[in-house]
């Protein structure tokens, strides 16, 4: 949902800003040096916010990894406790 709205805005900014050079009064040359600046700083925004998302993607995962394999480590611990405790009920 929320990169739906990054996605739409960022649509809506390109046209709006393509829109609005293209209505300047400059020469075609002028217009098309500024589109083509505005979107190599489009494009290196969005490869500066891809890099960002896949390592806080990456972190998560991590985080993730970490949390299941203690609440594992947990469930086994207890599994153990609980077959230690109906072993002694069973031989006392």
């Amino acid at each position: 949902m929320e990169s739906d709205v990054l996605v739409g805005f960022l649509i809506g900014v390109g046209v709006g800003a393509a829109a609005a050079l293209l209505m300047a009064p400059e020469s075609g040359e002028q217009v098309r040096r500024r589109i083509r600046t505005k979107a190599e700083e489009g494009t290196e925004y969005l490869k500066k916010r891809g890099a960002e998302l896949r390592t806080t993607a990456s972190e998560l995962v991590d985080s993730g990894k970490k949390a299941a394999d203690s609440a594992k480590q947990q469930i086994d611990e207890a599994v153990a406790a609980g077959k230690q405790t109906y072993s002694e009920e069973l031989n006392s």
